[in-house]
């Protein structure tokens, strides 16, 4: 018979060069960018947006993902220790992230980008952009798996882990076995993924500007906000809390989400033409005659 729970014994590392040592975040964080790159690529290829906009997009999110989602843990969550270490808040090796700091970067990220490569409304890059965005989120929550970090509280359920690699479970659940919550997360994020997917190639509802990024607001955030109920806290003050900060924080993205969906239904549909070629941005010339 099988046991009923997992025992969870994976190394974070998936292998070593020498003194280089890749792990398994890392590496689930590059090859979602990469995909997502891909992705979003397709998309802009359909409408005939250029080319150029892909690799000076992902710059912008790039930079924005890490810079923002380690200020979003160090503002949100331990101020009151790296106001008084702020040379540590450079060492983003050692782990320290947050998933809104994050979004509130991409989305000013976005914005800026908006102003100075596209001249378009930054609408039309959230509904375009938040498509692998969603995919991204999903195999990042797989690299916390592979962390052993960021789980939930101690359950029955068969599928409950019991994560040997953790200080943090053998000091709270020494023997019991805990909420993946990280696969909760990872498996809400990749069928949000497989929606908005449907939604922009089946359903055209990148017709209706701002619909595919409310969507991807309420099915970021509100599964976040309720699976947070079966989590950790990931500082002590959120103790005595009633809803903790990371529900706090997904409140206003889930009712930003909410008003957009609304906005975007009661506007009528904009016709959009889809050349399957990217924008040619050199004018060609003629051969002599």
């Amino acid at each position: 018979m099988l046991p009923d729970f997992v025992v969870w014994n994976a190394s974070p590392e998936l292998f070593s060069i020498g003194p280089l040592t890749v792990r398994w975040y890392g590496m689930m964080f590059a090859v979602g960018f990469l995909l997502g790159y891909n992705i979003l690529g397709r998309i802009f290829r359909h409408e005939g947006a250029p080319e150029k906009w892909l690799g000076i997009l992902l710059m912008w999110v790039v930079g924005a993902t890490i810079i923002g989602a380690r200020l979003g843990h160090v503002f949100f969550y331990e101020w009151s220790y790296y106001s008084q270490h702020p040379l540590e808040i450079l060492y983003v090796w050692e782990g320290g992230l947050a998933s809104h700091g994050g979004t509130i970067a991409i989305i000013l990220a976005v914005i800026l980008f908006s102003i100075f490569t596209t001249r378009r409304n930054p609408i039309w890059t959230f509904d375009r952009l938040v498509i692998p965005i969603a995919l991204v989120g999903g195999m990042i929550r797989l690299g916390n798996l592979m962390n052993s970090e960021i789980f939930g509280t101690a359950t029955t359920l068969p599928w409950g882990f019991m994560f040997l690699r953790s200080r943090e479970w053998h000091m709270l659940y020494e023997g019991q076995a805990c909420h993946p919550t990280q696969i909760y997360e990872a498996l809400c994020y990749f069928a949000l993924f497989a929606l908005l997917m449907w939604m922009y190639w089946r359903k055209n509802a990148e017709e209706r500007p701002g619909l595919i990024f409310g969507v991807f607001l309420i099915g970021i955030f509100l599964p976040r906000f309720l699976i947070e109920f079966i989590k950790n806290d990931q500082v002590d003050f959120e103790a005595d809390m009633v809803l903790n900060m990371g529900q706090l924080l997904s409140i206003p993205f889930i009712l930003a989400g909410v008003a957009l969906v609304i906005y975007a239904m009661s506007r009528p549909k904009v016709k959009l033409s889809f050349p399957n070629r990217f924008a040619d941005e050199t004018p060609q010339t003629s051969g002599k005659r």
